[in-house]
């Protein structure tokens, strides 16, 4: 194997199959990457002694993912290796940028540019597990509005590795609507978003680990469409030459529906940017998870917002406008509540409200529901 590649590409490439390879591994291969090349042609002599245009592909895997990205290379000589994947990206990161020529010598594997010249171990190639396939395709999700919808629900997600079901994602295909929907108990973000479904009545239930599904989402860039594959035992993406797996939590997340359902609340409207930032500033004198206390007045057209007790407070008031009771007076859980507001971008936000120590549910200030934040609010304390 030996061929040319731009060092931005390369570090790019590896650093996104790399993504998927395990801290620490009992089974050392798991710890590579494998680099198989492909040539477009030769240099028109039928030698191949030149860089012709051609394909290199990274990929990597774990026991529940797998990654796969393929990028342009000058190819002289096609070939596969199996190499430590996180030592090749640690090298490519501190290559010269210009031109990187890679090869395999015997037993090594090597990398240069510029002068600088590494080389890695070869691991065996009979030894690392084949890449597992890409489920049934169901269709496919503008890119820029998924990454956007899986980052507005995963702040819900929960961390407790104890309940799985809770740290992941769950995501909904019926027709041509996706739902992406995440929920820790104590909190519950739900997001709808249209997709173009392979065949009418499409419908499916998964969850997605949220961890990995925020990573995935992320990396498959902002342009373009996103293809979603799914089986029985795992999802699988693909857009622009880049194509992941990752294998399908058990269980199932409660269902938000009854949740939702509010009836009879007081609602308030506030301009969303104010309040977060309100949120920020009066959170520094909340120990552990004091809670911030919003106090709505219809009379004033405000909500008051306090946080700390006895000697270390701190308050602040903003326009708002409240339906329903005449005042009222919730309170939440801080950094539950930051969270929450920051995954909103609308210029105002509107909030269904029970009262203390009940539910409070967030949407945007026009209302649309596609993006909705449940929130158990707490019982003010006295401020």
């Amino acid at each position: 194997m030996e061929f040319r590649i731009e060092r931005s590409a390369l570090t790019e490439a590896v650093s996104w199959a790399a993504r998927v390879l395990p801290v620490r591994s009992p089974v050392p291969v798991l710890g590579g990457l494998l680099l198989d090349t492909e040539s477009g042609g030769t240099d028109g002599d039928g030698a191949g002694d030149g860089a012709g245009e051609g394909r290199l592909r990274i990929s990597g895997l774990d026991y529940e993912a797998s990654a796969r990205i393929d990028v342009e290379a000058g190819v002289l000589r096609p070939g596969k290796v199996l190499v430590m994947g996180r030592r090749l990206l640690d090298i490519c990161k501190v290559l010269p940028d210009g031109p990187v020529e890679c090869a395999v010598e015997g037993s090594r594997f090597t990398v240069s540019g510029d002068g600088a010249r590494f080389g890695l171990s070869v691991l065996p190639l009979a030894d690392h597990p084949a890449l597992p396939a890409l489920p049934q395709v169901r269709g496919a999700v503008d890119a820029e509005l998924f990454a956007a919808a899986v980052a507005d629900v995963a702040v819900a997600a929960g961390r407790d590795d104890t309940l799985p079901a809770l740290t992941g994602i769950r995501l909904g295909l019926d027709g041509d609507t996706m739902t992406l929907a995440a929920t820790d108990r104590y909190r519950y973000a739900v997001r709808t978003l249209p997709w173009k479904a392979t065949a009418p009545g499409e419908s499916a239930d998964v969850l997605v680990s949220a961890r990995r599904l925020t990573e995935i989402a992320r990396s498959l860039g902002r342009s373009g469409l996103v293809s979603v594959a799914l089986d029985a035992g795992s999802a699988g993406f693909e857009h622009a030459g880049m194509r992941t797996t990752v294998r399908l939590l058990e269980g199932r997340l409660p269902r938000h529906e009854k949740l939702f359902a509010m009836e009879g609340p007081s609602l308030a409207v506030v301009d969303r940017a104010r309040l977060t930032e309100a949120v920020k500033r009066v959170s520094v004198v909340a120990d552990g998870d004091s809670p911030v206390q919003m106090t709505f007045s219809r009379a004033d057209a405000s909500v008051t917002l306090r946080a700390g007790y006895e000697d270390d407070v701190a308050s602040q008031r903003l326009p708002a406008t409240l339906e329903g009771d005449e005042e009222l007076t919730v309170a939440f859980n801080p950094a539950y509540l930051a969270d929450a507001l920051a995954s909103f971008t609308g210029p105002a936000l509107r909030l269904q409200l029970l009262g203390a120590g009940q539910r409070a549910l967030i949407t945007d200030g026009a209302g649309t529901g596609t993006h909705r934040h449940l929130l158990m609010s707490v019982r003010p304390q006295l401020v």
